[in-house]
């Protein structure tokens, strides 16, 4: 029989320096051997680094055996087997429900010794196995609810959770960006205070965002740009497990972020991470599909924008996004004037193409981020996140001026030129909830009709009527 790797760590514990010779000897070619000469020694060795198995003396004239064993327990994962004298059976007995494993008498023999030893390291080998294993089998049964996910973002945040639980960890973050969805930004932070949780979505969230596509698969780094983020933050941490669940050939990046907090991660621990990064990456693969199918669902058929549906759940999730971070979130209405004359003198066909045109002009005056809807009709929404009334109100004025000098094209006839009216609201000022903030801008943009079209008007300028 084959003994185990040098991986274990065995403290001797014992006043004798003979005995602890042998033992040592006898081991040391299949553990890593460290000694002590009094119980409390062994005590304040085993609180510097964790031992797998102390041989601790019955002879430590500092403490009791029966004592120094109930002390041992209090150390989780630990076996310990005692040596000595030992005089009775009841005294063996005494000390195996006192938590021994085992008991040497003297003369101590080193073939005893080894013999010993490599059946108590195989058999703890044997169940951190069997223990690895069954946490692989939770891990997969936890996973199932990756596969149930149908936001993007929210596997991550679930993988996250997965991975804390089945770590034993207490803190992490999950980070996913993508093209699609209305979660298309988000991260997750799990066991940290306020303070701490606004100072990483300060380091995650700003211009210095990590690229982890290039990782391949879950690695524990010891140095790099995540690293140098978690420190930016305040965080503490030597090395972190980084796992990145990208959708493949989709454009899509996530990752989830453990620190080791103090305790090094280990072979099982990546084993356990590549397993739900995996599942993960399914997840987020069907997710997105699934978001493909409900963003053509949200797209109006006459025009290729957004429409009212995918406006409100839009407006939904940013609100919620604006009340989090403290922020100010705007929203533009408009209105063609006068477009009913468009249709009954050139009919239906070229006012179809006139919303389609415009829906260009209105593209070309506002930033990728800002969500462009139709509202229903010859009405448009614009959804201006992180943007404040007076900017907002100056995009306004930016998309009536460029729609009163654009030509729009007529079949068979002279260009026609159309103007808009538009309204403008902003969050938490004129309303703090999705209706109440479509009511303020649709109401703004009335007025600006009833003053004469072809103008911008501001939610505030109601509320000095």
């Amino acid at each position: 029989m084959s003994g185990p790797a040098p991986q274990y760590r065995v403290l001797i514990a014992g006043e004798d320096a003979g005995d602890r010779a042998i033992i040592r000897d006898a081991i040391a070619e299949i553990a890593t051997v460290d000694e002590a000469t009094s119980a409390r020694a062994c005590l304040d060795a085993l609180v510097r680094q964790p031992a797998d198995l102390v041989l601790a003396s019955d002879g430590l004239g500092d403490m009791r055996a029966l004592e120094l064993l109930g002390h041992l327990s209090e150390f989780s994962n630990l076996d310990v087997v005692l040596f000595g004298a030992l005089t009775s059976r009841d005294t063996v007995l005494e000390a195996i429900r006192s938590g021994a494993v085992d008991c040497l008498t003297k003369p101590i023999q080193g073939d005893e010794v080894h013999h010993l030893v490599v059946g108590v390291l195989e058999r703890r080998g044997l169940q951190t196995e069997n223990e690895h294993l069954r946490t692989l089998l939770s891990t997969m049964d936890d996973c199932r609810s990756l596969a149930a996910a149908v936001e993007p973002a929210e596997i991550h945040a679930i993988a996250l959770e997965v991975l804390l639980r089945r770590l034993n960890r207490s803190r992490g973050l999950a980070v996913f960006r993508g093209n699609l969805g209305l979660d298309s930004e988000d991260l997750v932070v799990r066991g940290y205070s306020d303070i701490d949780t606004e100072q990483l979505r300060a380091a995650f969230g700003g211009p210095k965002r990590p690229v982890v596509e290039a990782l391949g698969e879950a690695q524990v780094q010891a140095e790099g740009e995540v690293l140098d983020l978690l420190r930016e933050a305040g965080v503490a941490a030597t090395s972190c497990l980084l796992v990145p669940m990208d959708a493949p050939n989709q454009g899509d990046s996530g990752f989830v972020l453990l620190p080791d907090d103090g305790r090094a991660f280990v072979q099982d621990d990546l084993e356990v991470a590549r397993m739900v990064a995996s599942y993960g990456q399914v997840g987020v693969y069907n997710a997105e599909r699934y978001q493909r199918a409900k963003e053509r669902a949200f797209v109006d058929d006459v025009t290729d924008v957004y429409n009212a549906r995918y406006l409100f759940a839009s407006l939904e999730h940013e609100l919620r996004r604006a009340d989090r971070y403290q922020s100010e979130l705007s929203l533009i209405f408009l209105d063609i004037d006068r477009f009913k004359l468009v249709n009954d003198r050139h009919g239906h066909l070229v006012g179809s193409r006139t919303l389609r045109a415009l829906t260009h002009v209105l593209s070309s005056c506002i930033r990728q981020v800002d969500t462009l809807a139709r509202y229903g009709g010859d009405e448009f929404t614009i959804l201006l996140a992180d943007t404040d009334h007076a900017t907002a109100t100056r995009v306004a004025e930016r998309i009536r001026a460029a729609v009163a000098r654009t030509p729009f094209e007529a079949q068979g006839g002279p260009s026609l030129q159309i103007t808009v009216s538009v309204g403008v609201g902003t969050f938490p000022r004129h309303g703090a909830s999705a209706e109440a903030l479509l009511d303020a801008a649709d109401k703004a943009m009335y007025r600006a009709k009833s003053l004469g079209r072809n103008r911008v008007c501001s939610a505030a300028e109601l509320e000095e009527n």
